[in-house]
């Protein structure tokens, strides 16, 4: 049978093509502007990647697929959802690509918000205009074997037909199960910011399962004035893992306390990068490139390989079930 070989638009550091490989296709190139991102890609995934914009006038390798994460800022729920976003008309390069390296099926991952903003009906528009079919789906990262809630959407445009939305699996593996398996003491990714000042006594002082409300409870002076007036929103940050259940949706910063339920289950810190990776279906053999915050964000922004690896086998079934008739009649 013939090669599945893909394409990786803002590829960031590389989870979502692992998944298309797991799946059992070959990278023939991966951009992304992120340097450390590309440097991190081409480490532990292929050395296909190049540093620079999706805009940038340059040859394409034919591809039989097009995988495409364009930044998701201006339509998550975690940022302002600015419609004015200039990145959020990025994803509509993708239809241009798609002609040029002549895909027979491009998948657009985003987060769920996108598929109801007008950047999607233009993309869909133009990817139909390419003589594509185009479906979207919705798909929780926790129910594909991914040990974090994590909602996302992808978009399917198909020439080939109709490609099946992955079936929802098991329960995902526990964020404790994950995060509890032992971590060689020379892992250059166990790492994490030590806490001091108040952000130590503030994190002595929460319990198991616990959060911010623990503290305003059990030491009032170390709490802003700022968290009375939340009241009971937000009541995530600083807050404790639950070990009995998928993690929270990972974020950029999960090593700030301060952004939401990433301290340690029962250590006084925030999550380790080997942890939050972990969290991300990433490998312990996978060393991401650059300095903590960098390797935090291409951590977070990458799409769960698991989650991947079921969307990517769908398109891969469909590939095959389409050259079926072909090789019969040969």
């Amino acid at each position: 049978m013939q090669e599945v070989t893909f394409i990786d638009m803002f590829s960031g550091a590389g989870l979502f093509s692992e998944g298309a490989v797991r799946a059992g296709m070959r990278p023939v190139l991966a951009i992304d502007l992120a340097k450390e991102a590309v440097a991190s890609y081409n480490r532990n995934v292929a050395p296909v990647g190049l540093v620079g914009s999706v805009l940038d006038p340059r040859e394409l390798p034919t591809a039989m697929v097009l995988l495409a994460g364009p930044p998701c800022q201006g339509f998550s729920t975690l940022g302002r959802q600015d419609p004015r976003d200039e990145r959020n008309s990025l994803a509509l390069a993708v239809p241009n690509w798609a002609e040029r390296c002549n895909a027979k099926v491009v998948v657009i991952e985003n987060v769920p918000p996108f598929l109801r903003s007008h950047h999607w009906v233009q993309l869909a528009e133009a990817l139909i205009d390419c003589g594509y079919e185009v479906d979207a789906w919705e798909l929780e990262a926790a129910e594909h074997g991914t040990p974090q809630l994590r909602c996302r959407s992808f978009t399917i445009a198909t020439r080939i037909g109709t490609i099946l939305k992955p079936v929802a699996q098991a329960l995902a593996p526990t964020a404790g199960t994950v995060i509890g398996s032992p971590i060689p003491a020379d892992d250059s990714m166990h790492s994490w910011p030590i806490p001091t000042g108040i952000a130590a006594e503030r994190i002595a002082l929460i319990p198991s399962r616990g959060d911010k409300r623990d503290v305003m409870r059990l030491a009032p002076h170390l709490c802003p004035p700022s968290w009375a007036r939340v009241g009971c929103q937000a009541t995530d940050v600083w807050g404790r893992v639950d070990p009995d259940k998928p993690a929270n949706t990972l974020r950029c910063t999960f090593q700030n306390p301060s952004k939401g339920r990433y301290l340690h289950p029962t250590e006084n810190r925030t999550l380790s990068l080997r942890e939050g990776a972990r969290l991300q279906g990433v490998p312990d053999d996978w060393v991401f490139v650059g300095k903590p915050y960098p390797v935090a964000r291409q951590i977070g922004n990458g799409v769960p390989i698991p989650l991947a690896t079921a969307v990517m086998r769908s398109v891969v079934d469909a590939i095959r079930r389409a050259e079926a008739p072909l090789l019969e009649a040969a």
